[in-house]
């Protein structure tokens, strides 16, 4: 991997990859706690302790949109490098970062 785009893809690959799957556990994240929080007012729980409860939720929500930021961000900036280094698409690396971008469109609505 001597020359330098390809591992400048291979870095931006990952962030892709990396996003994408934070993303996604941030989602995750806030079914559970939603989950945990309704158990916990049919239990009949503390105050304090749906509060805080609470605040976790509003915590992974927040997430969310910062992931989805960063990720948009990271998608571009790795479909232009693919459209400048076309002289590359024989590339492992290449290959590999087209095939992150393809996953990562489920976590993009706008793709």
């Amino acid at each position: 991997m001597s020359d330098p785009r390809l591992r400048q893809l291979t870095i931006k690959t990952g962030v892709v990859k990396r996003l994408s799957k934070e993303k996604t556990v941030y989602e995750k994240e806030v079914i559970t706690q939603q989950n945990r929080i309704d158990k916990l007012k049919a239990s009949g729980a503390d105050d304090h302790v749906l509060r805080k409860q609470e605040e976790v939720l509003q915590e992974s929500m927040m997430m969310v949109p910062d992931c989805q930021r960063r990720l948009a961000k990271a998608f571009e900036e790795l479909s232009e490098m693919l459209k400048n280094e076309e002289e590359l698409k024989e590339t492992e690396q290449y290959l590999a970062a087209s095939n992150v971008l393809e996953d990562a469109k489920v976590n993009l609505p706008q793709h």
